[in-house]
Order: C-alpha cells, then sequence, then structure tokens
C-alpha cells in the first residue's frame, strides 16, 4: 500500500477491494504506518479502491471514533455510493474522485514560489503546485480565497481541484486573463496607466478588514521566523526586531503576503488575485516588504534574477518599486518617504533570510554571501526605525 506523507497528515492509499478477507490485514498494515508516524492525521486516498464491503466499513469507522472524524477522498462514484448508501457520508468526511488534466501545451501565463499557472482555454486557468503533498495549501486558498471574495477583495476563487499528473491543481474561470506582469512587458507605454491600477488595488486589499480566527497575524509570522532563523540571525539584531514587532499595535486589516504582479490577473480590464495561501492580518508594512524583497533584494549579489524570474531586468524591477512606493505614499515628502521605506527594507531582509534558508529560493552558492549582506543591512537600517508600521 502506497504512503504519502503531507506534512500534519499521512495519506495511505488502498489498492483494489477492501472485503472480509483483508479488512484485518488492511487495519493492521495501517495501524503500523500510524505508529511510525506519531501525531499524524490520517487521511485514505481512495484514488485505487475499487470496492468495500461492510467489513472495511467497520474498520475505517474504528479509526474515524480512534481520532477526529476520518476523511475520505478520491472515491469513485460506485464507492461514493456504497458509503452514501450506508450512511457514511454522514460519519465521514468523504470526497469524491477528482477529474484528472492535462496542461501539456498549454500557455504558462504565471509562476510563483508554489506552482505554475496554464491558460486551458479562453476562460479556464489552473494553478499547478509543484508537489504531491500540497492538497491541504490548496485547500486552505479556496477557503481564504472565499473569505477575501466576501470581504470585497478582487479575487478569483477556484471552483474545482484537479488531479495534474501526480500533483493538483486549482482551477478558475477567467475570460482572456494575463498575468499583470506581462502585460507590463508586452505593453511598455502602458506604465503608469497600468501601475496606477496596480496600486490601487493594493490600497484596496489594505483597507479591508476581517476578525476570521482562521487568518493568522502577520506579527505572530514573523516573530516564528525570527525564531527559526536564530542560526542565521545573531541574538542583537533579532532582539531588536522581536521588540519593534512586539511593539505593533493590533491590527485586522488584510495583508495578502505575495501581491507582486505575477499574482495579479488582468480579466476584462481589472486587476484580480488568485494567489491567497498567504493570508494574513496586520499593518501594510508586511505586503510592502514582500515587494521590496521580490523587485529589490532578490537582485542584490544575484543581478540576473529579475530576469529569470519575471523575465525583467534589475532596472525594470528597481523602477517598478520605486513607482511602487511612490504612488503608495503619495504627498508625503522625500524625508518621510525614505523613513517608511526602511521600516520596508528592516522587514523585507527577514523576509528574504526567510526565502533563502526556510525554502531556499537561491543559488547555494551565493547563500552565506547574501545572509551576510542581509544582516548586514539589518544593522544599519536598525537604528534609523523607532516603529514599524507606515502611515496609512
Amino acid at each position: 500500500m502506497r504512503v504519502q506523507d503531507e506534512g500534519n497528515q499521512i495519506a495511505v492509499f488502498p489498492v483494489g477491494r477492501i472485503n472480509n478477507d483483508n479488512a484485518r490485514a488492511f487495519e493492521a498494515e495501517v495501524r503500523t504506518i500510524l505508529e511510525a508516524m506519531p501525531g499524524k492525521r490520517l487521511i485514505i486516498d481512495a484514488d485505487e479502491l475499487d470496492y468495500i464491503s461492510s467489513a472495511g466499513l467497520r474498520v475505517l469507522l474504528k479509526f474515524s471514533i480512534e481520532d477526529e472524524p476520518l476523511e475520505v477522498r478520491n472515491a469513485n462514484t460506485g464507492l461514493y455510493e456504497i458509503f452514501d448508501m450506508t450512511g457514511f457520508t454522514e460519519i465521514l468526511n468523504i470526497s469524491r474522485k477528482m477529474k484528472s488534466i492535462s496542461v501539456d501545451g498549454c500557455e504558462v501565463i504565471g509562476k510563483g514560489a508554489y506552482g505554475t499557472v496554464y491558460k486551458v482555454d479562453g476562460d479556464t486557468i489552473v494553478k499547478v503546485y509543484e508537489s504531491a503533498d500540497t492538497l491541504p495549501l490548496i485547500e486552505k486558498e479556496r477557503a481564504m480565497s472565499k473569505q477575501a471574495f466576501v470581504k470585497g477583495i478582487p479575487t478569483a476563487i477556484s471552483y474545482d481541484i484537479v488531479r495534474v499528473g501526480d500533483s493538483y491543481g486549482s482551477v478558475f474561470e477567467l475570460l482572456d486573463a494575463d498575468n499583470l506582469n506581462d502585460v507590463l512587458k508586452e505593453e511598455p507605454d502602458r506604465f503608469d496607466e497600468l501601475m496606477v491600477s496596480y496600486v490601487n488595488m493594493i490600497k484596496a486589499v489594505h483597507k479591508v478588514e476581517t476578525d476570521s480566527p482562521d487568518i493568522p497575524s502577520a506579527v505572530t509570522l514573523f516573530l516564528n521566523r525570527l525564531d527559526a532563523l536564530s542560526d542565521v540571525i545573531p541574538e542583537d539584531v533579532s532582539s531588536q526586531l522581536k521588540t519593534l514587532l512586539s511593539q505593533m499595535p493590533e491590527d485586522k486589516h488584510v495583508i495578502h503576503g505575495d501581491l507582486q504582479m505575477k499574482n495579479v490577473m488582468i480579466a476584462d480590464g481589472e486587476p484580480m488575485l488568485i494567489d491567497m495561501e498567504t493570508l494574513s492580518t496586520g499593518d501594510p508594512v508586511f505586503d510592502l516588504q514582500s515587494l521590496f524583497l521580490c523587485y529589490i533584494v532578490y537582485a542584490e549579489d544575484e543581478p540576473h534574477n529579475p530576469e529569470e524570474f519575471m523575465g525583467i531586468t534589475k532596472e525594470q524591477a528597481e523602477r517598478i518599486w520605486n513607482r511602487i512606493v511612490q504612488l503608495y505614499f503619495e504627498g508625503l515628502s522625500e524625508e518621510q518617504i525614505s523613513e517608511e521605506e526602511n521600516k520596508i527594507r528592516l522587514l523585507g531582509y527577514v523576509g528574504f533570510l526567510n526565502s533563502i534558508i526556510l525554502n531556499g529560493f537561491t543559488k547555494p552558492e551565493l547563500r552565506d554571501i547574501r545572509i551576510r549582506h542581509s544582516v548586514e543591512h539589518m544593522r544599519e537600517l536598525l537604528p534609523k526605525v523607532d516603529h514599524l508600521w507606515v502611515r496609512k
């Protein structure tokens, strides 16, 4: 029986039939798997299961009673009918088998840290996640998207989850949609128009508030990052950063977490967000730091990074960042904007170290250099920053 580690849960893939002849053996094998991975939540993936008898159902019921309600996913039509007829759809969390699609030959219209977005046809796009263990991430993104949508944030909601080879994908309906990064490359004469629309969308997101308990605090996320980076950020620097973060007032405004242009689709001339798994709440500084990271920091020590990731030059990335700052802080003096940018930069280097150390988003040979330079920047910026919230 195939087993797949999915973070805080473990998926098992029974094959063929579970009946009187093998139900006990199936139970014993699953228990052996769970004992080898204590603390993991059990998922039954029925992708290769054809039939289950009453003996098999009793085994599933045991597992469900011993832990939280058991999840069974990818049940084919016949299998789902058995669960439904016996009342198990009311007892267990059972989902039907996902449709499988192919993206061979489809146009790539976006690529981010977690996956690649393909245009399947004129009305449909699918975001395919890189690994096979990202189903919880997809489900989280769908839930976040729904919450954002009802709050008035321009976002697309996935209407289906599909299998794409060994991975999963979220399907969206968008009419003639292209990501903003590509539109800007193809139509450079529209730079000012597109930047104004882009920053207005960012500001609109930051005006939305939510009390949802499912959306984490950005302050908490950054404090956790500092703990995780204790081996690379000196204790005195980390301590000062934690003090500044802890002094931030509670803020329930929505933070997207990754607002760079490849995550913004242009549909019917309007910007629309598609990546919502990084949603949190807090001060706008947390979103602005991620944009500084994307358009400025990644190019430090690695000037070709913007071209490899976004298809734009280092100079074009700098122009985009400078325009974002000008438009977002429109009406402030140059000195005031510089003060705001210092706060953004300081947090941006924390975000950057999180990317290269915890997520591995850098060339191995540059790792130590980039750590050293980031810490140097932090030490330079800390005396210039007495609080982290930005002017709104």
